[in-house]
């Protein structure tokens, strides 16, 4: 028993002491190739089993005959090492080079391709991470390139809407300068009609630079939803009667919201003016409100005769207004307004989606119940 003993103690100080010098030689060949690592440490392998026998043999636990046959058939040994991780080292090094030059495709075009040999499980893992890496940036891309063009119409079409009013109040200032306006208090009507339009464009804007930048607070508070309806039903009730558009109720729950009510009041009122301008005379705009699945479901159906089924998806697209003509002098609005309704919405963490119904469209919201 002692013997053995001996003998296990003697291995384990033999295989530290040569591990120890190998784990510094690896540690020089830090930089090197895998395959050559990896042939260092199967030669250390063996040289601890030759240094462990060696050792035995000196202390008199293996005759010299015995020592000298172990030390012969690690020779042998060696060479299959060697070799074995030759192949081996062969595999991994052509599924590197495979997977080197899918990231290199990938570097110069925006994707991945993967490729069909990766070699290791461990190569097949980052392969795969690639591939998910290279998806998301091809997203993200995407979505980049259409914020930047939207960005770039809503430019466009704001300079528009600036310049037009702007060259009005210009034309109608220069008339009162130089006494050639007969009617002044209709030109001054005109310029403060003008006025307010651009100061309500202009905030507008700001409303939405808050909303995408993250940066709208909100102030939270228990509401009845039906007592927001009602005030902003009385406030387009006029408009609507001037176009000859009825408010009709649809089902209105007596239900509780915790929301900002400057900010739901203005999402109701934009709601509603989108849809009585573009109901028809004669039609009506249907209010309803329940609860469903914890959340309040507001609903705003109309009389326009339906959106186009490729344009529901650019409805709260800032900018947007059905048309890529932008007619001046008429109430279309400044297209900002569902952009701006989306973006309350969405910070009251709810939802806001559009869908075509028999004779118009409607307008679903969610909002969290108080």
């Amino acid at each position: 028993m002692r013997d053995l003993i001996f003998v296990a103690l003697v291995s384990l100080w033999c295989s530290v002491a040569v591990g120890v010098l190998g784990a510094v030689v690896l540690w020089m060949m830090r930089r090197s190739s895998l395959v050559v690592m990896m042939m260092v440490l199967s030669v250390v392998t063996v040289i601890e089993i030759a240094f462990t026998f060696a050792a035995l043999g000196f202390l008199g636990v293996f005759t010299e005959q015995a020592m000298t046959a172990v030390l012969l058939a690690c020779i042998p040994t060696t060479a299959v090492s060697l070799a074995l991780c030759l192949l081996l080292g062969a595999r991994i090094l052509h599924g590197s080079r495979n997977l080197a030059r899918a990231t290199r495709t990938m570097g110069e075009d925006g994707r991945f391709a993967a490729p069909a040999q990766s070699g290791s499980a461990e190569l097949a893992v980052l392969t795969q991470e690639l591939a998910a890496t290279s998806a998301a940036l091809t997203a993200s891309r995407e979505q980049e390139r259409v914020l930047e063009a939207s960005r770039r119409q809503l430019i466009a079409w704001v300079s528009h809407d600036l310049r037009t009013p702007l060259a009005g109040l210009r034309a109608m200032t220069e008339a009162l300068q130089d006494g050639m306006a007969r009617d002044q208090d209709r030109y001054l009507g005109l310029i403060l009609q003008e006025t307010q339009r651009l100061d309500q464009l202009v905030g507008d804007l700001f409303d939405l630079s808050r909303i995408q930048s993250n940066s709208l607070t909100l102030s939270l508070t228990p509401v009845g939803l039906p007592d927001l309806i009602n005030d902003a039903v009385t406030a387009i009730e006029p408009q609507a009667r001037n176009r000859g558009v009825r408010l009709v109720p649809g089902g209105i729950e007596s239900i509780e919201v915790r929301v900002d009510v400057r900010q739901i009041s203005r999402v109701l009122g934009n709601l509603l003016g989108n849809a009585v301008r573009h109901t028809h005379p004669g039609g009506a705009v249907t209010v309803s409100a329940h609860s469903a699945g914890g959340v309040a479901v507001l609903s705003i159906s109309d009389a326009c005769g339906g959106i186009p089924e490729e344009d529901l998806g650019k409805v709260f697209e800032p900018g947007w207004r059905g048309t890529p003509a932008r007619p001046a002098g008429k109430d279309v609005g400044g297209g900002l307004g569902l952009a701006i309704v989306r973006g309350i919405v969405e910070a009251h963490r709810g939802e806001v989606a559009v869908d075509n119904i028999e004779g118009g469209c409607r307008f679903t919201a969610t909002l969290p119940l108080a």
